[in-house]
Order: C-alpha cells, then sequence, then structure tokens
C-alpha cells in the first residue's frame, strides 16, 4: 500500500508538471522540495515543454498524454 501511495504522488506530481511544460511556464514554478517528488514533477515539465514547442496542444495532445509512463520514459505498453 505505500508503494502505491507513493506511486500516485508522482504521477500526480509529473501531471502537474507536465500540465505547466505544455503551456510554456518556466520550470522554477516548482512546487516540491522532495527529491522524488520534485524529479517527477521535472520530468513532466519536460515532456510538457517539450509537447509545446511541437505543437502538441490541445486535442492532439490529449493521447500522447494519456499513453505516457512517467516511470518509465517510455508509452505504456497495451
Amino acid at each position: 500500500m505505500l508503494k502505491r501511495h507513493k506511486r500516485d504522488k508522482s504521477d500526480r506530481a509529473f501531471n502537474k508538471g507536465y500540465q505547466v511544460g505544455l503551456s510554456g511556464r518556466s520550470r522554477d514554478l516548482c512546487p516540491h522540495k522532495e527529491l522524488e517528488l520534485r524529479q517527477s514533477w521535472l520530468g513532466g515539465w519536460r515532456e510538457g515543454w517539450v509537447a509545446n514547442l511541437e505543437g502538441m496542444t490541445g486535442i492532439s495532445n490529449l493521447h500522447r498524454m494519456s499513453n505516457f509512463s512517467h516511470t518509465t520514459g517510455q508509452p505504456w505498453m497495451r
């Protein structure tokens, strides 16, 4: 249960970071001090930033975000 709880926090941090990066805002907005959550948030921010630069916003970005795993950095295998 504890590992799942940690993973949930990491997933939330990643998703929030992704949203900030996607909107083109600065990575300096990371609210986390704890190393694991900060790394997750920044990983999400980087992915969102790249998506923003590639023009992957709006509907075209929904598929990309729903298939991305922050723990492996690779699309989920279905």
